[in-house]
């Protein structure tokens, strides 16, 4: 059987979502919700736009996603000095307190998707996945040098 690099990649992501989003259920948010969180949290003060650019999302399906975290109590919005028709992004208490319980959770996802990978194959495996990356993305590989 002829092995399929985008199918077995695709499967991996599939299994490795279905898993966070069962565990996710119980904590009372989603994987997309989480996926704001994060940005959020490593880039506060965003505008709406920019966090849908960074999610590979349409404006209008992050203003949406935001609409419900903001009536959830997990984000607010805050008008931008600068821009009297945009909006900064920022986490509320309680949305800074479900990080604290849900990077546990990303953590142990990929702990048991890496079981029984060495830590030799785990960091071969990332570097390819980054090869892939790049290659797909246009962005050219800088080629290794030997040193001699």
């Amino acid at each position: 059987m002829e092995r399929r690099l985008g199918t077995l990649l695709g499967q991996v992501a599939r299994l490795m979502r279905r898993r966070f989003d069962q565990r996710a259920r119980e904590i009372g948010i989603t994987r997309p919700q989480w996926q704001v969180i994060y940005v959020l949290r490593r880039h506060e003060g965003i505008k709406q736009g920019e966090l849908a650019e960074i999610l590979e999302v349409e404006p209008i399906t992050a203003g949406r996603m935001i609409d419900r975290m903001q009536d959830a109590g997990l984000v607010e919005r805050r008008a931008d000095p600068t821009d009297r028709r945009a909006w900064r992004l920022f986490l509320t208490e309680r949305g800074q307190g479900l990080v604290g319980q849900l990077e546990p959770l990303s953590v142990e996802i990929s702990d048991l998707a890496l079981a029984g990978v060495s830590d030799a194959e785990q960091a071969q495996l990332f570097e390819t996945l980054e090869k892939i990356r790049l290659n797909l993305s246009g962005k050219p590989i800088a080629p290794a040098h030997d040193e001699d």
